[in-house]
């Protein structure tokens, strides 16, 4: 592994930032075959079942983030900080690393770091309209710095500003299937105005319970639904279960459709005519490639609200509509899809706004350049035609 051309990928404690940074390793090795990704995480993220039921060589740190207004666990974060900065030291030792790769999160610090002390190339990207922490702490020392939303690079230090590339999210690129196929995947009527509601990988409790009393008073009489409707529900996996009670409650109606999670997020979103979600960057960024227009409930604990961020930011573009966890009664989440449901002309002009800010081949483009920043591969091979010379 020593004399291979490595590139570490770091990031994760969340999927938000994992799967760009799986995404990222996958368009480039496709792009260059003699380039070998290892992986640098959390114990504690996601990436610690991900990486191994993958079969991806890795290093897990036993890094976590810090709390606010936590002083005596702030120490012993910084304590662990320096622990894991030795191991990655190490590592960096034994691979040699050609470039490090950042896709944000606590999990990508200490990587970021000594690709710093070490002199390797640096490249970051960064998925929401407000860069986090380890984004705008790197982003001083980064060769480039990737953004998705075009609000943060205002929010980078004003000397990385020059290095910023507005690059969108490495999502998977849209790939239209009859609309049949699609609804009979999911048992939708394809013939119907479909709703595709997701609250994350985990579902969201207070956007399901937000539906649920909408549900129950449609059901009711209080409010109407719209003709030919369809609910194609992901409530996540720990939520399902409850939520498929509370419907048969209200008599099962044959137009809801509830999943515990859509592991065919291109089906469901080729599917689907508007969607209703949290606002996580990779969430927004398919609703985006794909022109899906969006009602968007962000997470309020999101950190630095940047879930608000990206929803007033879409807004603003006329992509979606913003709407705060705490006016998302049922009354007032089933007033905003009805509107939408009842309107192709507003839908159609969202979902045209939504495509001008999707960025469907980001993953392509920005292992492009970062094949730019690598030496070039051996002679006859394709890839990058050129390389620019290492930070002296």
């Amino acid at each position: 592994m020593s004399d291979a051309l490595v590139t570490v990928f770091s990031g994760g404690g969340t999927g938000g930032h994992l799967y760009p940074a799986l995404a990222l390793a996958r368009s480039l090795t496709d792009r260059r075959p003699d380039v070998r990704p290892f992986f640098v995480g959390a114990e504690r993220g996601l990436e610690a079942r991900v990486l191994p039921e993958r079969g991806l060589r890795h290093l897990l740190l036993p890094v976590e983030g810090f709390q606010r207004g936590r002083m005596l666990a702030n120490l012993r974060v910084v304590t662990v900080l320096f622990r894991a900065l030795g191991r990655v030291a190490e590592l960096f030792r034994r691979l040699r690393p050609s470039l490090v790769v950042v896709t944000g999160g606590y999990a990508g610090g200490p990587a970021g770091l000594v690709a710093v002390l070490t002199r390797t190339r640096l490249v970051l990207q960064e998925q929401n309209s407000v860069p986090g922490v380890t984004t705008r702490m790197l982003a001083f020392f980064a060769d480039e710095v990737h953004v998705a939303f075009p609000e943060a690079i205002a929010a980078l230090p004003r000397r990385a500003r020059p290095r910023a590339r507005v690059s969108g999210n490495p999502v998977e690129p849209p790939e239209v299937r009859p609309r049949e196929e699609a609804a009979a995947s999911f048992g939708v009527n394809p013939d119907g105005t479909v709703v595709l509601v997701v609250g994350g990988s985990q579902g969201a409790f207070a956007l399901n319970q937000a539906l649920l009393g909408a549900l129950a008073a449609v059901e009711r009489g209080e409010l109407g639904r719209p003709p030919g409707l369809q609910l194609l529900w992901a409530t996540g996996p720990t939520h399902l279960a409850g939520v498929r009670r509370a419907v048969e409650e209200l008599g099962g109606p044959e137009w809801v459709h509830s999943i515990g999670y859509i592991d065919r997020m291109n089906l469901a979103l080729s599917l689907a005519d508007l969607a209703v979600s949290r606002a996580g960057a990779m969430a927004t960024s398919e609703f985006l490639a794909w022109g899906v227009p969006a009602v968007l409930v962000p997470l309020p604990s999101a950190a630095a609200n940047h879930q608000a961020r990206n929803a007033q930011a879409l807004e603003d573009a006329g992509a979606a509509i913003h709407l705060p966890e705490g006016e998302a009664t049922p009354r007032g989440l089933w007033e905003r899809i009805s509107r939408l449901a009842l309107d192709p002309v507003v839908r159609q002009a969202m979902a045209s706004a939504a495509r001008s800010r999707g960025r469907p081949h980001a993953a392509l483009e920005i292992a492009a350049a970062l094949d730019a920043q690598l030496p070039p591969p051996p002679f006859g091979k394709s890839g990058s035609r050129g390389s620019r010379e290492r930070r002296g």
